[in-house]
């Protein structure tokens, strides 16, 4: 990959993309198609030049930002982190980074004042409240380091299974990657009809929507829960000719590795599978419920985490 300046202002970004293909012998010169009849090989470049503009202060900076590429980023940072220097320090950068641009926000929207060298904590924006584009970065950080990519060996994550989500995470792009750190809530009022497209991981949301039915999208592995209060007549499991086993068709065609799909009745069936992905009402350091709903919790201290890093 080559940076280079075109003009004043506008970056260039040169990549060049180095591949084999497996190409049939029609599409061989004529010198080598007459003798070879089967498949070869043949190696090809391709190469991308993007010119790309400049942000003029940080409000464009950040007017600009891809979350899920941002996450994507972070997730290739803390692997890399976790394998050179172990998991807690993978779990301190992420949480840095995070500290580090809230406090950056903040002073760039000049939202913290200062009275006889104190601010006030009520004044940090932790929720880049003035930035759509970055509110969901705080949401996507608590999940990976809810994630046990970045679990500890004691809290019963296999050095070997981090080792194979530290493979796939770093394989998957962007999007599918958002998935598998913050899946995909959705609900339904009947099998045909969907209610509302996402909600949060929590507990509140299942009981504030009303919904029935549940599906949960983590990648590799999806989840059709029923509440323990859906109407009995709702027929379970989903039949085949759905909306939702279209859409759960669908998504296993697409993905690139099979994912697990479960069904689970509530007040039935063991919820524990679909509960451990409500992660909002967790501890962002523990999987236990705590007293104060974790992701709130986990904002008050990247609040005050940033008055100390602004002090």
């Amino acid at each position: 990959m080559i940076l280079c300046r075109h003009a004043p202002g506008f970056p260039i970004v040169q990549i060049a993309f180095q591949y084999t293909v497996v190409v049939p012998p029609e599409e061989l010169s004529s010198s080598l198609s007459s003798s070879r009849t089967g498949h070869s090989l043949k190696r090809r470049l391709r190469i991308r030049t993007i010119q790309f503009g400049t942000a003029q202060n940080f409000n464009e900076l950040y007017d600009s930002v891809e979350p899920e590429v941002v996450l994507s980023l972070l997730v290739h940072k803390v692997i890399l982190a976790s394998l050179e220097q172990g998991v807690r320090e993978g779990r301190a950068l992420l949480h840095d980074w995070l500290v580090i641009l809230t406090a950056q926000y903040n002073d760039a929207y000049k939202l913290v004042h200062y009275k006889n060298g104190a601010s006030g904590t009520s004044l940090v924006d932790v929720a880049f409240s003035q930035c759509p584009q970055l509110q969901s970065l705080p949401r996507l950080v608590f999940a990976l380091l809810r994630n046990p990519l970045l679990r500890f060996h004691e809290e019963g994550v296999h050095p070997d299974y981090r080792i194979y989500l530290q493979c796939l995470f770093s394989a998957l792009e962007p999007s599918s990657l958002h998935c598998a750190v913050y899946p995909v809530l959705t609900s339904y009022s009947t099998p045909d009809i969907q209610a509302y497209p996402r909600h949060s991981l929590s507990r509140a949301a299942l009981i504030t929507s009303g919904s029935p039915i549940f599906f949960l999208d983590a990648f590799t592995t999806l989840i059709v829960f029923y509440s323990s209060t859906a109407d009995a007549t709702l027929p379970f499991p989903p039949p085949q000719d759905c909306l939702l086993r279209s859409t759960i068709n669908e998504l296993k065609k697409d993905r690139c590795i099979t994912p697990r799909l479960i069904f689970i009745r509530g007040g039935q069936d063991d919820a524990t599978a679909f509960e451990n992905y409500l992660i909002e009402e967790q501890d962002v350091d523990g999987s236990g419920l705590t007293s104060v709903m974790g992701f709130v919790s986990f904002l008050e201290d990247v609040k005050q985490s940033v008055l100390e890093y602004l002090k």
